[in-house]
């Protein structure tokens, strides 16, 4: 079997090979434009051909969209008087004392909600029957407003679909349409309709990407990564948008974890670093899912891995603002024009020029000597943000720096910290293109003495598609006491959930017998507002596990009835056999070295090859392979695991 697993981020598009036992890297430019572009430049120059191809993508089609607020035109349909249900929301104001906040403009223009008949109440009774002649108003609404996709979320669908369904009948064939109790079949009225309507929203520009790129891979099995870390086929992917949103980020945490897994690193703190972006998470055994994440400051209800994004990579533009502060993103560069450390006309300073000007990257072999880098570019984009700060271009490059690494600490703590989690208690992994370079500086701020850049690190989203598993999570709710619930009624639908995952997955060829399943429980305190998932036992042993989790999590048990919320099954496939070689050593070129700002003598340049077997190296130096680049710092020393993993610590553990 060859699979192939590919990254598309928002300067680069990563490539990860495995065929017959050997693994094979490759990057190339993205184009934004049509991200395909990319991807069917890099087989043709890693010489193959789509025939008995097994493609696992990760998009970011959907995530750009959503942030830029780009989609189809989508009309909404909701019950009568809930047309300003998205708009409304949960009146949970972003700053609590802000007494001004900006306007917020509403999801769904006016113009675009359509309210109807077949209204459900919390018991599943009708309160509004759907007439035909509610039928009818939409398809007229629908002829006159010409929506490329429409949205259907009426109240307690979940309950009873048929007026959703009759509704998405009543619609012109061609039309996209997405069903709330299709989508996100929960209680909450507005997260399952912000679910709904960006699932229709984005649905159209992602159908056409993916037809683009199955069009011109005839003869491959292309799969998409969704963001809870499961592979889905490309047609199901086209009706699923919504669940895409943390495409490529999940494929990263996914790599992570498995080489981290291979050199039996239990917890790990992870940012992954890029062109446009930064995303951090914390591993312990296996990436975190949760069901409150967030995109575009818009509640995403799907299950998705557990992380906190900010816009700080490597393409980040640095610059004043009015008040004359030093600010460093969010806007990047991108791939066109790119930092101008590039060469392909780029004029402001970026982070990656940054670590150009300060010497912490090898400017002559960058990317294995395919794309040399452009010092003097670089200098000449810092020259006037340089002029106007008062400053050298050095010093004002290493300010960039020092910026850029606290926002992406901030960003670390928040995910650890804030959560009462220690950080000295993990290895913070780095990888993304731009991570390296920044580890040994954010681990010293954390208090953490030891950290690791996973091989392959410069494309290791790509890698975690490799070995990502297909796979389906489904979720019911079903509200009640959790002493009072019908035991045989849970594990019966329990049930029927993964009847629906396994005949999903046998039509993409897999056969049960290869099939995990997890059966969990949504729990919660009666009056509570979040819920903690646990696996599904019998109700007095999950009930006693509950309070036991609650304890640990919160540092309390209440005496308070708990709750029934929702139901979820997660079934996966098989993962890729696949083992990380030992690294072999070997490698003679290790004499280079450059200069670096702030270090008296010129830093050694080496491989991670060259570490294999040898005496640990001490920064400050760097480590420079074909994809990946780090800045051992002055304190800290490398050494090469038998994965090949590059590990690293400060010299106080010594």
């Amino acid at each position: 079997m060859t699979i192939l697993g590919v990254d598309t981020g928002g300067t680069f598009t990563d490539f990860v090979l495995w065929s017959e036992g050997r693994i094979r890297t490759h990057k190339v430019l993205s184009t934004p434009a049509a991200p395909e572009q990319a991807i069917l430049q890099g087989i043709a120059e890693l010489g193959l051909t789509p025939a008995g191809l097994n493609l696992i993508h990760g998009s970011t089609v959907a995530t750009n969209a959503a942030l830029e607020g780009q989609g189809a035109r989508t009309l909404y349909v909701t019950n009568r008087g809930l047309a300003d249900l998205l708009s409304i929301g949960r009146q949970a104001r972003p700053d609590l004392y802000d007494l001004q906040p900006p306007p917020r403009h509403p999801p769904v223009p006016r113009a675009l909600c359509f309210e109807t008949g077949g209204r459900v109440g919390a018991d599943g009774s009708e309160v509004e029957p759907l007439r035909a002649d509610d039928c009818a108003a939409l398809q007229r609404a629908v002829a006159q407003l010409a929506p490329e996709s429409v949205a259907i979320n009426l109240l307690f669908s979940y309950l009873d679909d048929r007026a959703e369904r009759a509704l998405e009948n009543a619609l012109p064939e061609g039309l996209f349409v997405a069903r709330s109790s299709e989508v996100l079949p929960l209680a909450g009225e507005y997260e399952r309709g912000i679910a709904t309507w960006l699932n229709a929203r984005l649905g159209p520009l992602v159908a056409r990407y993916i037809e683009r790129l199955v069009g011109g891979l005839t003869g491959s099995r292309v799969s998409v990564m969704q963001s809870s870390g499961e592979a889905v086929s490309a047609a199901q992917a086209a009706r699923h948008t919504a669940r895409l949103l943390l495409s490529g980020p999940a494929g990263g945490l996914a790599g992570a974890a498995f080489a981290a897994s291979a050199s039996d690193v239990p917890r790990l703190l992870t940012f992954d670093m890029g062109g446009t972006s930064t995303d951090v998470a914390v591993i312990e055994g296996e990436p975190r899912l949760t069901t409150s994440g967030r995109i575009a400051d818009l509640p995403v209800a799907l299950p998705m891995v557990d992380m906190h994004t900010i816009g700080s990579g490597g393409g980040s533009i640095a610059r004043l603002d009015a008040g004359g502060m030093l600010r460093v993103g969010p806007a990047s560069a991108g791939a066109t024009p790119g930092p101008a450390c590039y060469g392909r006309g780029g004029r402001h300073p970026t982070v990656t020029d940054a670590n150009v000007i300060l010497g912490r990257l090898d400017a002559a072999g960058f990317l294995d000597g395919r794309m040399p880098l452009d010092v003097r570019a670089a200098q000449a984009a810092f020259a006037d943000l340089a002029e106007a700060m008062g400053l050298t271009i050095e010093d004002a490059a290493l300010g960039v720096i020092h910026l850029a690494d606290e926002q992406m600490a901030r960003a670390l703590r928040a995910i650890s910290v804030r959560r009462g989690l220690d950080p000295r208690d993990f290895t913070l992994a780095s990888f993304g293109g731009a991570g390296g370079l920044h580890v040994c500086a954010l681990a010293e701020a954390l208090g953490m003495t030891q950290a690791m850049v996973p091989v392959h690190a410069g494309v290791l989203c790509a890698l975690g598609m490799v070995v990502t598993p297909p796979g389906r999570t489904l979720t019911r709710t079903r509200l009640g006491p959790l002493n009072e619930a019908d035991a045989p009624g849970i594990s019966a639908a329990l049930d029927e959930l993964e009847q629906t995952a396994v005949a999903e997955l046998q039509a993409e060829g897999l056969h049960p017998s290869h099939l995990r399943v997890e059966k969990t429980l949504d729990l919660r305190y009666r009056g509570q507002a979040q819920t903690l998932n646990l696996p599904w036992i019998r109700v007095s042993d999950t009930c006693e596990h509950f309070h036991q989790q609650h304890q640990r999590i919160y540092g309390h048990r209440l005496d308070l009835p708990v709750e029934l919320v929702n139901l979820r099954v997660r079934v996966r496939g098989p993962v890729t056999p696949l083992d990380l070689p030992q690294p072999r050593g070997g490698e003679t070129n290790t004499n280079r070295a450059q200069v670096a700002v702030g270090c008296a003598t010129p830093i050694p340049i080496r491989t991670s090859r060259s570490l294999v077997g040898a005496s640990p190296l001490s920064g400050p130096a760097i480590v420079a392979d074909a994809y990946n680049t780090v800045w051992i710092a002055p304190g800290w020393h490398a050494t090469v695991d038998q994965r090949g993993n590059l590990n690293l610590a400060s010299h106080s553990r010594r």
